[in-house]
């Protein structure tokens, strides 16, 4: 039943409500959209040359100018919005305009100005950040806005300064990670010394599998080799320790080393068998941690593991070096291959070394790709089709395109990864 005849102030209230129904759709688009983009894939968007990508990426690299200020205006918005749509109610409803309103605002204004927005957001991020983008950074440099947002958060952090400060602690690891970064942007700290402490925060949860060589990149010598044609291999490649293969070639029966062969070679001993030669090697499983392997190996001195999967195979390599890597970033000599394992193209997409560690092209990307079954790109390329790549075949998965760009035999060397449209299927070939 109608309480009150309809005029001309219940019309501008209904007008009201309904345009901050619109903005709260677009600010929940904005919020989720913008929250999901990370600073590669706008990057990469704006190499592109696409509509909207410069300012996006002005947004992204910068989150905290425009969080607090679209914050404060969907809470103002939804304040006046919530305190018309009760007045409106009780005019029209009399006694159960509360009632209605209440439900107005949580059925219709729930459903539209949240769940059916951010869903939304969730499914196409790319598509609703690019679209949020200008008309955010509009709202954001509204001086207005700006001004009441700094100043409501200096307020907080006046109101909970001090309080329970040796309760501790109170950063955990991630954002202990963002403050760095922040501390990085402001200059608080250089560049490469922020890489060094994410690398040190990061060291404690990386495993020998990780970091390891793969077996089938290994250059081994055969059990059957004289000291000659040993060392002609170790100089030929550069290395100073090498796995020998047991008479089966499927396990190792220790490691030769370059200075022992060379000094038999100049005793006139380079007719002897490779066998004579063999110093024992360390075994580790392939789940060691690399912090406690280091220490290992400085405490044992040894330079150089062999990683055993679970059931005891020989499945890969680790040098100090490779430990000292995950801390100092890469170590290139004159004997390393020193094609970069990242190329950033031209046009925003990227070339990366199949090789390369899920883990590392999150980092890179901002994407999560799981790692629970995979530890390398390629491999994560393999496992996703279920079946040998051929050369141009594609998965997209986070918004972005992985294409096997160079697949030798059975393994793939280069995966070419484009930033791709949201409603692109999952899979398919160039």
């Amino acid at each position: 039943m109608i309480a009150n005849e309809f005029n001309n102030t219940d019309l501008l209230m209904l007008v009201t409500i309904f345009l901050l129904l619109i903005l709260l759709i677009f600010t929940s688009v904005a919020e989720m959209g913008l929250s999901r983009m990370s600073r590669p894939r706008a990057g990469s968007l704006a190499d592109k040359g696409l509509k909207s990508g410069k300012a996006l990426k002005r947004l992204v690299d910068h989150p905290e100018r425009w969080v607090n200020p679209l914050l404060l205006t969907v809470n103002i918005a939804q304040t006046v919005q919530a305190t018309l749509t009760g007045i409106f109610s009780a005019r029209m409803f009399g006694t159960w305009g509360v009632v209605v309103g209440v439900l107005l605002n949580v059925v219709v204004f729930f459903v539209l100005a949240e769940a059916v927005p951010k869903t939304y957001a969730v499914l196409y991020p790319q598509r609703s950040a690019l679209m949020a983008a200008r008309p955010v950074s509009a709202l954001v440099a509204f001086p207005p806005l700006r001004w009441i947002s700094n100043a409501l958060i200096k307020l907080t952090n006046v109101i909970v300064r001090g309080k329970g400060l040796e309760a501790g602690p109170f950063v955990s690891e991630q954002e202990l990670l963002g403050i760095v970064e922040v501390a990085a942007e402001d200059g608080v700290v250089e560049h490469e010394e922020r890489e060094l402490i994410e690398s040190i925060i990061e060291f404690g949860d990386t495993i020998a599998r990780e970091v390891m060589v793969p077996r089938p990149d290994i250059v081994v010598i055969e059990h059957s080799w004289s000291v000659t044609q040993a060392l002609d291999l170790a100089l030929s490649e550069g290395y100073s320790r090498m796995p020998v293969l047991n008479p089966d070639g499927d396990d190792v029966l220790g490691l030769a080393y370059t200075k022992d062969l060379m000094r038999t070679e100049r005793e006139g001993g380079g007719a002897r068998p490779i066998t004579e030669l063999i110093r024992p090697a360390h075994f580790v499983p392939e789940n060691k941690p690399v912090n406690r392997l280091m220490r290992e190996m400085q405490a044992e001195k040894f330079h150089v593991a062999l990683v055993a999967d679970e059931y005891g195979a020989f499945s890969g390599l680790v040098t100090l070096e490779d430990c000292l890597e995950e801390l100092v970033g890469e170590i290139v000599d004159e004997h390393d291959d020193e094609d970069a394992e990242v190329q950033r193209l031209a046009d925003g997409d990227y070339l990366v070394d199949g090789a390369m560690s899920v883990g590392d092209l999150n980092d890179l990307l901002g994407t999560v790709i799981p790692d629970d079954d995979w530890d390398t790109v390629g491999g994560f390329l393999f496992g996703t089709l279920e079946h040998i790549p051929e050369q141009g075949e594609w998965i997209v998965h986070d918004g972005w395109r992985f294409a096997a760009a160079e697949v030798e035999g059975r393994r793939i060397r280069r995966v070419k990864v484009t930033i791709e449209d949201d409603t692109i299927e999952a899979s398919g070939h160039a």
